[in-house]
């Protein structure tokens, strides 16, 4: 039987994950291993704050399964622990008579799903959100706005209160087995014994599984999302949440308005190639990242498809004016002034050597591991839900 568990990522899959571990098997001895100085420092913490309703999402995919389930029990759990959140609901709006069909394909998708949406005019849209401008929209009163650092942060409390540990500045340099079991080795030269790893690594999870041995048939190519915030006296632009209806070629949902949970009102983000997997800014550069990236035939063929956007994206990084131009397409009466620089993310995007982009939850198994390969979003909205998951699929392995 494993007693031993280390669970490397200290984001909200990976606390998720060690959560659940933790209530049902009371024998564990659980590690998170985590190489920043705290949790939620990537993906987890650097997201747009929404807990998503599941309204996109292809029917029968794990995703679509997953978000019913997983908004639920988020919004049971800041109950529960006091973490902030607010069902503020969204508006997914139309701007032009050609995206129409589009929207009624998101709509007939929500219902399929059983997401509470409804179909509104240019009227109605201006019902919930009098600044957004649309020929058709759907509302959506499940999406809401959740404190994700906050979340994470709960589950460490709650991780650390069972005598469980999390063990920061660790990034796991080797992945070494003996038949005294597992040896994880990081890069400082500090060791974790365990019976048990599961790979939660996100933005690094592709290179954690090969150094385990196993071939994800996958590779991450990371994509920085650029972020404005409106100026305080600008906020009255945007209510909630001001959603385009998004290109079906792409994983990404196009630029939108969202109210955080502090007030303030993000615009963003577009999505474009970064120079490294944690380039938050065009001043970070990793030779190793890009060089792995560029030359990837998945990302080369990817590229070759899509450049006419990827240059698009690009550009909007590069100038605000046609960032605010992307904007106004929403929100006509946004000025340049009226946006203020913010911060970045970077979305771990899993390409296949074919250039066709990893869109469901991929887990791959190994005797003495699990790898969560791919864990886009709304990942962060059923993060403790796909760590119910998780722990059903190696429950068994654990028990041995």
């Amino acid at each position: 039987m494993a007693n031993r568990v280390a669970i490397i990522g200290g984001g909200l899959v990976g606390l998720s994950t060690a959560w659940a571990l933790a209530q049902r098997h009371s024998g564990l001895s659980i590690s998170v291993l985590e190489k920043e100085g705290g949790v939620a420092r990537h993906q987890s913490g650097r997201n747009s704050g929404v807990i998503h309703s599941g309204i996109y999402y292809t029917p029968g995919s794990l995703k679509a399964e997953l978000c019913r389930e997983g908004r639920e029990q988020l919004t049971a759990f800041c109950d529960e622990h006091a973490v902030a959140y607010d069902t503020c609901g969204k508006v997914i709006v139309a701007v032009t008579a050609e995206e129409v069909p589009r929207l009624e394909q998101i709509f007939g998708r929500g219902k399929q799903n059983g997401v509470w949406c409804d179909m509104v005019d240019a009227v109605g849209i201006r019902e919930w959100e009098p600044e957004a401008r649309g020929v058709a929209g759907i509302h959506v009163p499940d999406a809401g706005i959740a404190d994700y650092p906050g979340v994470a942060n709960a589950l460490r409390r709650l991780l650390e209160s069972k005598g469980h540990r999390l063990v920061t500045g660790f990034e796991v340099a080797s992945f070494e087995r003996s038949k005294d079991g597992l040896t994880l080795r990081s890069s400082g030269k500090q060791t974790v014994q365990a019976d048990f790893a599961i790979n939660c690594a996100g933005l690094h999870s592709d290179r954690i599984a090969r150094m385990a041995g196993t071939e994800p048939e996958m590779m991450i190519v990371p994509f920085r999302g650029v972020y404005y915030e409106l100026r305080p006296e600008a906020r009255r632009f945007c209510r909630n949440l001001i959603y385009p209806v998004p290109n079906p070629a792409y994983p990404f949902l196009g630029v939108h308005f969202t109210r955080m949970i502090d007030g303030r009102i993000e615009v963003g983000p577009n999505a474009v190639l970064t120079t490294a997997r944690e380039g938050y800014d065009l001043r970070t550069w990793n030779w190793q990242d890009l060089s792995e990236a560029a030359g990837y035939p998945g990302f080369r063929r990817l590229a070759a498809q899509h450049w006419k956007m990827g240059l698009d994206e690009m550009h909007r990084t590069l100038s605000k004016r046609a960032y605010v131009k992307a904007v106004q397409g929403l929100v006509p009466d946004v000025r340049a002034d009226d946006l203020l620089p913010c911060r970045s993310g970077i979305r771990a995007q899993a390409l296949r050597s074919d250039g066709s982009m990893v869109d469901d939850f991929v887990m791959i198994d190994q005797e003495d591991a699990l790898h969560v390969c791919n864990a886009p979003s709304p990942a962060a909205t059923v993060c403790l839900a796909i760590g119910g998951r998780i722990v059903d699929r190696v429950s068994e392995r654990l028990e041995e």
